[in-house]
């Protein structure tokens, strides 16, 4: 298949025209109704987006991620005066921050790295170190794949998962270096999500940071105030399975079977009794698991209930083999840019 490259160009146009009028707006208006009022439209917009690469699952999925969730909760925050966007912010940043799923440091936009040459040094070559044997394990999957009629079905999940965190794990790295580029100083989006030694560790400080950074001041915080940690943290989690419902719509174009939801209400209910187990144990002295015990078994939960519950109404009525397509439509795409880049540098 080939992949929708035209579409690209006019909706980064089209997404940056809607964030230019949503800082113009929100520089207008005060925060409260008049300003929300003036955004609806954007976020309408941003929830219509990903239809516009209709014939690519993979994109319509980072498209549904980036606009038609972030952006779109950005853009609420935006109209109560809360959240990583401000119309104070310059025009690069502002853009930046409401089109990708980055989130600025204080201080950020425009702001020269504090930290010495050395260590900034050793982080560039950490980094590309990282994402280097990413793109390996991404092509050695892309391999793998013709071999799938062979693998155990959840052996293909486990690949599955692997190939997600590494994709995820490579994109938003080079978006923050893009933004490195031009003078902002971006928060990391990922904390090697399998050293996590518990699930609050998983969801809240390891696993797509941008997700709490977003979920905590719409979702958590509001509910937590009225009626407690518990009811937050479980209403965070349920919006984000409704959220994760639409991304596998936008994947799909299938309606939602509730079994993202059941996902994430199960993790948020499994984070919450960690954390009455945690507190039982420091009053009456239980003894806890080893942090490389509590990892493997947060490492066993996550997966197990990922292939019960997460995988499935991505992979089934074909959708397994329309995404493989797609992935090595993707694969081709790199290695023919790659080709031509390596040819003209010859050329020359």
């Amino acid at each position: 298949m080939e992949l929708p490259r035209d579409s690209i160009p006019v909706v980064f146009l089209a997404v940056s025209a809607a964030s230019l009028y949503a800082r113009a707006a929100s520089s207008r208006f005060r925060p409260g109704l008049p300003r929300l009022a003036a955004l609806l439209p954007v976020v309408a917009f941003l929830a219509a987006v990903p239809l516009a690469f209709t014939p690519s699952a993979v994109m319509r999925g980072v498209a549904g991620f980036f606009f038609a969730w972030l952006g779109a909760f950005k853009v609420f925050l935006l109209a109560v005066g809360r959240g990583p966007l401000d119309p104070s912010l310059p025009v690069l940043p502002f853009l930046f921050t409401a089109a990708l799923p980055i989130k600025l440091r204080h201080g950020g936009a425009g702001r020269p790295d504090a930290a010495g040459p050395a260590s900034t040094s050793r982080a560039r070559a950490l980094s590309i170190v990282s994402c280097s044997v990413k793109v390996a394990v991404i092509a050695a999957l892309l391999r793998v794949y013709h071999f799938k009629d062979q693998l155990n079905f959840y052996a293909r999940l486990a690949l599955y998962g692997i190939h997600m965190y590494c994709f995820a794990d490579l994109l938003l790295p080079c978006i923050a270096a893009a933004g490195g580029v031009l003078g902002m100083d971006l928060e990391p989006q990922f904390d090697r999500p399998y050293l996590a030694s518990s699930l609050r560790d998983f969801w809240s400080r390891r696993w797509n940071l941008m997700v709490p950074a977003i979920l905590r001041p719409s979702v958590y915080d509001p509910v937590r105030a009225r009626t407690g940690r518990a009811a937050g943290v479980m209403a965070a989690f349920l919006v984000s399975g409704l959220m994760h419902e639409v991304l596998v719509y936008y994947i799909t174009l299938r309606s939602p079977t509730g079994e993202m939801t059941a996902f994430f209400l199960l993790h948020g209910a499994s984070c919450v009794a960690e954390e009455w187990c945690v507190r039982r144990s420091v009053s009456t002295g239980w003894p806890t698991a080893p942090r490389p015990v509590a990892t493997v078994l947060v490492g066993v939960f996550v997966a197990g209930t990922a292939f019960w519950l997460f995988f499935p109404p991505i992979c089934r009525d074909g959708g397994e083999e329309a995404l493989l397509d797609e992935w090595a439509a993707v694969a081709a795409f790199f290695v023919g840019a790659g080709q031509k880049m390596f040819s003209g540098l010859h050329d020359v």
